[in-house]
């Protein structure tokens, strides 16, 4: 009687067979579910905001997130309106070095700009004339480019005699008035020459007191984007 014989090739077929399931057990049939990485939603900002400006708004003697522009930008959240707003004060610049940074500044294609500079002049006695043709000149630049300014002014002490100070603090008005913009006439208002509100130099607000210069800056910057949303006739 004759007894069948299994191919050889047939029994290394079936282990060949075996070897592939057994990999894809291990490496092809993983069913567990992928977890994809959650990205932070991107924030889309209505406009931007550039605050121009020197120490006051550079925000000297305290941290970035408690100078008056980040104060700013978190109120008008607040409020509903989503802009950004960049901090672009320069300590110890005065108007003229405003003046020389404005294409500076503009790289930022601000919709509106705080302006805030003179301090640093009228504390070297500069003249009045020249504080005022160098803000005259920014103020002309960025109109030209149909950006909203909020102009803000400053006030100087007696120590430079009654007549320089009356000069000095008419900049602002004599400007606003001139190129007819949103006006803030002490951009210190309720600050100076409160101690609690003041860092030891008594010039310079501490957190505390840019909250309060923030809340003051904040209805005339709400006036210059109802300003830029109405249509010109």
């Amino acid at each position: 009687m004759r007894r069948n014989k299994q191919p050889c090739h047939l029994v290394a077929d079936i282990g060949l067979l075996l070897c592939v399931g057994c990999l894809l057990m291990l490496f092809g049939c993983d069913e567990s579910p992928q977890i994809e990485a959650v990205q932070p939603e991107k924030i889309v900002y209505e406009g931007v905001i550039t605050a121009m400006g020197d120490s006051l708004t550079a925000g000297l003697g305290v941290a970035p997130s408690e100078s008056y522009p980040a104060e700013l930008e978190r109120m008008l959240a607040a409020t509903g309106l989503n802009y950004r707003v960049i901090n672009s004060g320069v300590s110890g610049e005065t108007s003229s070095g405003a003046r020389s940074r404005v294409d500076w500044v503009l790289k930022s294609n601000p919709d509106i700009v705080i302006l805030e500079t003179g301090a640093n002049d009228g504390l070297r006695g500069i003249t009045p004339e020249l504080i005022k043709n160098n803000i005259a000149e920014i103020i002309e630049i960025l109109l030209s480019r149909e950006i909203t300014v909020v102009l803000t002014g400053m006030q100087m002490t007696t120590n430079l005699g009654t007549e320089y100070r009356q000069k000095f603090n008419q900049i602002y008005h004599d400007l606003a008035a001139r190129y007819s913009l949103i006006f803030m006439p002490f951009f210190l208002q309720d600050v100076a020459a409160e101690p609690r509100l003041n860092q030891t130099d008594g010039i310079h607000p501490t957190a505390e007191g840019y909250q309060v210069i923030a809340a003051n800056v904040l209805p005339f910057v709400k006036e210059a984007i109802v300003k830029r949303s109405v249509p010109v006739r």
